[in-house]
């Protein structure tokens, strides 16, 4: 049995790794990001909410005004038809 072929061919096939392996890597392999319409709906979406106010003034000014001023009243047919109404929404 002669070893030094049996080297011989490891040492063939260790070459052919090396050289597959810097091939590879000598490619130029670039990453790529693509972005679904959904993706890009979403960040729509998400700049509009962002550059919107949280508290809407118009609505609330009044209200604030009227609580301060104890002229605030709450209608309890209005208070129990919305109650009964977000109830069958929830079911």
């Amino acid at each position: 049995m002669r070893i030094e072929a049996y080297s011989q061919v490891q040492q063939i096939y260790k070459k052919e790794k090396i050289d597959k392996s810097q091939k590879i890597m000598s490619a130029g392999v670039s990453d790529q990001l693509e972005i679904s319409s959904i993706g890009r709906e979403y960040q729509i979406a998400k700049h509009a909410v962002a550059g919107s106010a949280d508290i809407r003034e118009e609505i609330t000014a009044p209200l604030k005004k009227s609580i301060q001023s104890d002229t605030y009243e709450v209608s309890i047919d209005q208070f129990t038809d919305k109650l009964l109404q977000k109830f069958e929404e929830m079911r």
